[in-house]
């Protein structure tokens, strides 16, 4: 089976255990204002364009005959200054498996497993499944928004080593305002998870006047109780890449 993915980061020490190598799954469910992979949105690929790297010198406005520039209209392989990148692409579950165990063979014992992250891998969730089978016998995580429905969610849950998930406000109304989507179903897979028994890390991102306030922080602890708590500091370039896509970034400094 084939989905559709827009990076894969090697030696990543921040998503789990040991030195990792995270895959980044393509489309995601929620609209976070402050999301710092905005590529992730969406289950297609996306041009990213470099604009700050500009000459104007009009290459990649010639007529070109290439497969992969067609739906752009411009010639990604023209820009001399390599403005242009296709972000995401198509790849079956097979050979991206083969492709993540040769990196990690390169790091023999010092090599922690693979993380999933987003974008929302659950979105993909037959492709992830299918790419957990391939990868049996290493230590699999998932980053996760826990958007899902519950079958989903407790078969992921089942068969992964570890569950980083956000729970990013503990107020319904607010989560639909700055997220798209309200928390129901990502508190209902929490308390599932909670119980399960499964090691879990539970991540909050510090966004100042949104979920970093007194009243958002308390309410979480409340809920989460004695499972584990990631708070994550702003990421203040996080709009760098809206431009790029062409897309706005709806967080104020």
């Amino acid at each position: 089976m084939n989905g559709f993915i827009f990076d894969i980061k090697e030696m990543a020490v921040h998503d789990g255990p040991g030195i990792r190598t995270t895959v980044f799954f393509k489309g995601c469910p929620l609209r976070c204002r402050w999301c710092h992979n905005p590529e992730g949105f969406i289950s297609a690929q996306q041009l990213m364009f470099k604009e700050a790297k500009c000459i104007h010198c009009g290459q990649c406005r010639k007529d070109c005959y290439h497969e992969e520039c067609k739906p752009f209209g411009r010639c990604i392989r023209s820009c001399p200054e390599n403005c242009l990148e296709i972000v995401g692409r198509n790849v079956s579950s097979k050979k991206l498996a083969d492709e993540l165990k040769r990196s990690a063979d390169i790091l023999g014992e010092g090599f922690g497993g693979f993380t999933f992250s987003g974008g929302e891998p659950l979105m993909q969730a037959e492709f992830l499944f299918e790419l957990i089978n391939e990868l049996k016998g290493y230590h699999l995580c998932i980053e996760t928004s826990g958007y899902a429905s519950a079958e989903i969610f407790k078969r992921a849950t089942d068969k992964l080593d570890l569950i980083i998930m956000d729970i990013k406000l503990a107020d319904n109304g607010q989560h639909r305002i700055y997220t798209g989507v309200g928390n129901e179903k990502i508190l209902e897979n929490f308390y599932y998870l909670k119980n399960s028994g499964k090691p879990h890390i539970i991540r909050t991102p510090l966004i100042p006047g949104i979920t970093d306030t007194d009243d958002n922080l308390i309410k979480i602890g409340e809920l989460i109780k004695e499972s584990t708590w990631e708070k994550l500091p702003y990421n203040k370039i996080a709009g760098a890449k809206y431009k790029m896509l062409g897309m706005d970034y709806n967080i104020k400094e």
